[in-house]
């Protein structure tokens, strides 16, 4: 939890030959960077289990309070089984309860429980701690890599706000790439 890599198995990012291409040669640095760094097994040493992405990102959501399966489902672009079988897994392993809908006897909410609570701190603590590299750079840097992820965050918004605007009917959600 010191921001050094862990000395477990890293996943690979693919190689290919060099590229020209200065976007290329940025994003291949961006995923060797991240991928040297991940806290994967640190993770799933302070769970005691791995939290996989479907399941992160739903137990990360519920942070903001309860909802039903089906808001979990759209918000992920996921279908009802497979968000099921992700609520199933976080309810054995405590940290997620089906409660009775205020509104609706027919629908529950997924509710973090107090184990949840936990497990999403103690993953707060793994994964925002920067790495030492991110550590030691001038703070000029840092501020200067800041801007640009900010910028590379708020295009990828931009882009998916222009493209529902153009398809108000969801037709652009279905794009590849965009799903579970």
């Amino acid at each position: 939890m010191n921001g050094t890599p862990s000395t477990a198995a890293v996943t690979p990012v693919p190689r290919r030959p060099p590229t020209s291409n200065p976007a290329e040669q940025a994003w291949t640095l961006m995923q060797q960077f991240v991928s040297a760094h991940s806290r994967h097994e640190d993770l799933t040493r302070a769970l005691g289990f791995s939290l996989g992405a479907g399941r992160g990102k739903i137990l990360f959501q519920l942070r903001h309070g309860a909802l039903t399966s089906t808001q979990l489902a759209e918000a992920h672009g996921y279908d009802a089984p497979y968000t099921t079988l992700i609520v199933d897994k976080l309810e054995a392993h405590g940290l997620v309860e089906r409660r009775p809908h205020p509104d609706d006897r027919r629908r529950k909410l997924v509710a973090l429980t107090p184990a949840g609570h936990s497990a999403i701190a103690d993953a707060d603590t793994i994964l925002l701690n920067p790495p030492q590299a991110l550590n030691r750079l001038a703070a000029q840097d840092l501020q200067q890599l800041r801007a640009i992820l900010n910028l590379l965050v708020h295009a990828d918004e931009d882009e998916t706000a222009a493209r529902r605007a153009a398809h108000p009917d969801g037709a652009a959600d279905s794009q590849p790439g965009h799903g579970a």
